[in-house]
């Protein structure tokens, strides 16, 4: 159908993302496309997002057509460090397909996720880009430092219920998720392109691989809106989907979002449309300073400078 292996590659090299800092001043949510963002909520700061949604499917070959609707609930908190978080992601699903000799009622949960993110590059950390006083042209050119993306690295496991009429064998499994996770700011900062790369199910009969590539812009402090597109390789199921939504931002902790999403083929044929919100608390957080080059190496001279300063007092 489409050869996922080739945009992967692509997706790599071409549109990485950049820099939030860890915690931010206002919420960062995944909310509402399905990629996972590079940056972590920050240490002791608790995120949940949720939402409903509808479903309407359409199967040219085995001749049913369905509908449901579905919630999705997602907790992250960040834990230990300023670039860890952990996750718990799940999706519960209640379908009815209409054959044409019979009606069959599907509800289970469709994903029960528990892993951890880590930042492991943020090209922003301790970067400042340093005017030129003798050029306006320099100064308003693209800046190329853009196009390195802040890299996260995502593991997990699916913990799958036995008869679960979503999943592909109706023992009960525990699978392996891994993900890598790229990020860039773009322009002026209002832009934000966010790559996935996610192999799932890993060392079971089915494993698969996808991507999703998501593009966000914000258009003022309260609005943005997204372009996302989502592929699917696996011999039990695969398929390329694109979605589109927007986010208001009511407060620094609190956003509400609606979203639509749409596949490119009749086996079946989806449609989805959901609205969520995602809050936050951040009532423990202390502020981490992120120092430049210049001051990290200033701060380590004045380390080594007392330590030297202590030795000598010690020998009088």
């Amino acid at each position: 159908m489409f050869n996922i292996k080739k945009v992967l590659l692509a997706s790599l090299f071409l549109f990485p993302i950049a820099h939030y800092g860890q915690y931010t001043d206002q919420i960062n949510s995944n909310r509402p496309g399905e990629s996972m963002s590079a940056f972590a909520v920050g240490k002791t700061v608790l995120q949940v997002e949720t939402g409903v949604f509808g479903i309407t499917e359409d199967h040219s070959l085995l001749r049913y057509n369905a509908n449901g609707f579905g919630m999705d609930f997602e907790v992250r908190y960040g834990a230990f460090l300023e670039n860890l978080e952990f996750i718990a992601d799940a999706q519960y699903v209640i379908e009815t397909f209409n054959y044409p000799m019979n009606v069959v009622d599907k509800s289970d949960f469709k994903q029960s996720v528990l892993g951890a993110k880590y930042l492991i590059y943020d090209p922003n950390k301790g970067y400042k880009r340093e005017p030129n006083i003798y050029s306006w042209k320099k100064n308003h050119s693209f800046n190329w430092h853009q196009l390195i993306p802040a890299v996260a690295v995502f593991g997990g496991a699916n913990f799958t219920p036995a008869d679960n009429p979503y999943y592909f064998t109706p023992e009960s499994s525990i699978s392996p998720k891994a993900a890598l996770i790229l990020q860039n700011h773009l322009g002026d900062g209002s832009w934000v392109f966010v790559t996935n790369v996610i192999y799932n199910y890993i060392g079971t009969d089915y494993p698969s691989l996808s991507y999703i590539l998501t593009l966000t812009k914000g258009f003022n402090k309260n609005w943005s809106a997204f372009i996302e597109n989502q592929g699917i390789d696996s011999d039990f199921y695969s398929d390329a989907i694109v979605r589109g939504g927007a986010a208001y931002l009511i407060n620094k902790n609190l956003q509400v979002d609606a979203s639509i999403s749409t596949n490119f083929k009749d086996t079946p044929s989806m449609l989805y449309g959901g609205v969520g919100v995602s809050w936050r608390y951040d009532g423990s957080y202390k502020e981490v300073r992120l120092l430049t080059k210049e001051e990290e190496t200033a701060k380590k001279m004045a380390k080594k400078t007392n330590t030297q300063n202590e030795f000598k007092s010690s020998k009088k």
